[in-house]
């Protein structure tokens, strides 16, 4: 049995964060405290001079990620708890009384929903948008419910042939959480994201490709290759200019012409700051290939 540490794998090498979800035996579905950790981590990613790109994975052939594990919760557990109670309850009621009751949904504290997905799954998708340095997401397998909310959040997938993306909220009676009606829409359309959303169909690799869900698909044997490729040439790029380009880009779809030109112009003075722009200006009117150094 892997330990809360081993849950989720981290390193760091030639400049690449590598985080892989390490709980094949519960594809992959991610626990309270990786949630937390991968936050911590990404943050940390952003603060680190040293990491200038991010992989995220998992382990195994068959799943990247299933969701939340819902009963790893303090929150879940004891709501669990209160319905078996509420339930046994009843059943005794009815068993005194002879009559038939009809158990009831717990009783839950105003707000409780909204508080958990503000604290939780959107937490972790903010932590990848605001990453100031490039997420790549490298898909091995299934990923479902929230799973494919964390792929949809990081700017580049790579997937494997065999992986398959999956929208399962309503097969559960459920909203799509995590950020995901606000995601898939940008990348696919709002009609085919409702495709998507209401029937909770799977969704291919090659599919996904070819609707703009994912960057490239491979076989997967060269999935932690490619990843690894994609990812040190991100770590040897410029990593500042990088993070800018993912606000604006992050932005644009929200903003207006006017603030996105005027945003674009006073970032683009903002980047004239750093080495690696004075760089590559050099290293154009010099004719050499630059050489970048992360800020």
């Amino acid at each position: 049995m892997t330990t809360p540490d081993q849950d989720l794998l981290h390193s760091v090498r030639a400049g690449v964060l590598t985080l892989t979800l390490n709980r094949p035996a519960a594809s992959n579905s991610l626990t309270w405290s990786q949630r937390e950790l991968l936050i911590e981590l990404l943050a940390e990613a952003s603060a680190t001079e040293q990491i200038r790109a991010v992989i995220l994975t998992a382990a195994g052939q068959k799943h990247f990620c299933t969701g939340m594990d819902l009963r790893s919760s303090p929150g879940t557990k004891s709501l669990l708890a209160e319905a078996q109670a509420e339930a046994e309850g009843a059943n005794t009621d009815a068993n005194a009384n002879a009559t038939t009751n009809t158990p009831q949904p717990p009783t839950r504290p105003t707000g409780y929903a909204t508080r958990m997905m503000k604290t939780g799954v959107q937490r972790l998708t903010n932590a990848i948008l605001d990453c100031e340095k490039p997420v790549l997401a490298a898909i091995n397998g299934t990923t479902a419910g929230y799973g494919m909310s964390l792929a949809l959040a990081c700017d580049l997938v790579i997937a494997a042939d065999s992986a398959r993306f999956i929208q399962i909220f309503t097969r559960r009676g459920l909203v799509p959480d995590g950020g995901s009606a606000y995601l898939l829409p940008r990348l696919v359309g709002p009609q085919k994201a409702k495709e998507l959303m209401f029937f909770g169909d799977d969704l291919p690799a090659a599919e996904a490709l070819r609707i703009g869900v994912v960057n490239k698909v491979v076989p997967a044997d060269e999935l932690d290759a490619t990843a690894r490729e994609w990812a040190e040439r991100l770590a040897t790029g410029p990593t500042r200019a990088y993070a800018f380009t993912k606000h604006l880009v992050n932005r644009s779809l929200e903003s207006d012409r006017t603030t996105a030109f005027d945003e674009e112009a006073r970032i683009v003075e903002a980047n004239m700051t750093s080495r690696d722009a004075n760089e590559g200006v050099a290293s154009l009117m010099e004719r050499r290939k630059p050489e970048y150094y992360g800020w």
